[in-house]
């Protein structure tokens, strides 16, 4: 094999993968699909010499392949962010052959947008999380459809709350609904019973998967912190040390304030969308939480209340800085535990400051 030191891109299929190989002038020494297995892919990369750098776009089972590429044959492999790969491209036409050339030349001239190659256990926790959260949405589709049917049918109970066992004692026997529309409701409320024990399962297992996590054991420490909020943090953020500032982790968060600024006109448009909605929806959730009580949140929640900030604003600005204490918490020195376990997760893959330092529009 030749020691010309070599830049490899991949574009992943799930059928197959086009390998692109380039030396260090940009010259192309190949070009072409191969199956998909890691193997295969590794024979094509290192026909020309050594990778010094193998680039392959954040997708579904990407990361997989990437992790066996750098696990089994110790490939120097890293994720590039799909949305801002696009955004550089030259021409508008897309093609296997010129994405997977893209890529290579990007992490030729050291020009590639990463993101960061999550370990196994984080991928699963990913899994996890997102199917709850999956099941929370169809359970909160079924109750709007409930009470959809019932604004029809113009029925309204007047003696409890909505979804209390009162008022669904009430739904089930004494709402007068016709026939076809009763039917209809019972089928709901059996979705409804049969989704409420499905996410009990799902929480159970991610008790039971997480219940020797250090990191997701100081989350559920903090103060107003449940298992939905540790959970989603831990599977979203991951390693909190790929972040060297409390602003980068903030901004990956969704929770920074997105700059609108042009010439003389200063302003803010709301928050960045950066990362994941259910992140930043739980941090939301938790502000909202923090702001109530004695706590040093509520009494930071008050002060901007009183200097005349709107409420929803506040909210914002206390998740914005409770991430931010978040970084500085779990890197104190009393919290060596956590810093150790988390320094086995970190990689070799660089932080994700470039892709969180900028909004993506969705």
């Amino acid at each position: 094999m030749s020691s010309v030191p070599v830049y490899v891109g991949l574009d992943y299929h799930q059928d197959s993968v086009q390998v692109c190989v380039l030396d260090g002038e940009g010259k192309q020494l190949a070009n072409q699909s191969v199956g998909n297995e890691a193997a295969v892919v590794n024979r094509l990369a290192t026909r020309y010499g050594r990778p010094v750098r193998v680039a392959v776009e954040a997708c579904c089972g990407s990361a997989d392949l990437a992790q066996e590429l750098s696990d089994d044959f110790h490939l120097p492999v890293e994720l590039g962010h799909p949305g801002y790969v696009a955004r550089l491209k030259g021409s508008p036409d897309k093609t296997d052959f010129s994405d997977a050339q893209l890529l290579a030349d990007l992490v030729r001239v050291n020009y590639l947008p990463k993101v960061w190659l999550a370990p196994e256990y984080i991928r699963q926790l990913r899994h996890l999380s997102r199917f709850r959260a999956q099941l929370i949405r169809r359970r909160r589709d079924v109750k709007l459809r409930i009470r959809a049917m019932l604004r029809d049918n113009r029925q309204k109970c007047g003696g409890a709350r909505a979804w209390t066992k009162a008022w669904l004692a009430w739904l089930s026997h004494e709402a007068e609904l016709p026939t076809n529309d009763r039917w209809i409701v019972d089928q709901h409320l059996e979705e409804l019973s049969s989704l409420g024990a499905r996410i009990a399962a799902v929480e159970k297992r991610i008790t039971e998967f997480t219940a020797d996590d250090p990191v997701m054991k100081h989350l559920l420490s903090l103060e107003s912190v449940g298992m939905v909020t540790a959970v989603t943090l831990r599977a979203e953020v991951g390693c909190f040390l790929r972040f060297d500032k409390a602003k980068q982790l903030a901004r990956f968060c969704s929770v920074s304030p997105r700059n609108a600024s042009s010439g003389s006109r200063q302003a803010d448009a709301g928050l960045i969308k950066a990362g994941n909605p259910q992140l930043r929806a739980v941090l939301i959730e938790l502000a909202n939480r923090l702001c109530r009580g004695e706590s040093v949140w509520a009494q930071k929640a008050a002060a901007l209340l009183r200097r005349g900030k709107e409420k929803n604003i506040v909210t914002a600005a206390i998740a914005n800085r409770w991430v931010r204490w978040l970084h500085h918490e779990i890197r104190r020195p009393a919290a060596a535990e956590l810093t150790s376990a988390l320094a086995q997760q970190k990689g070799p893959a660089p932080a994700d400051a470039a892709v969180a330092s900028t909004p993506i529009s969705k």
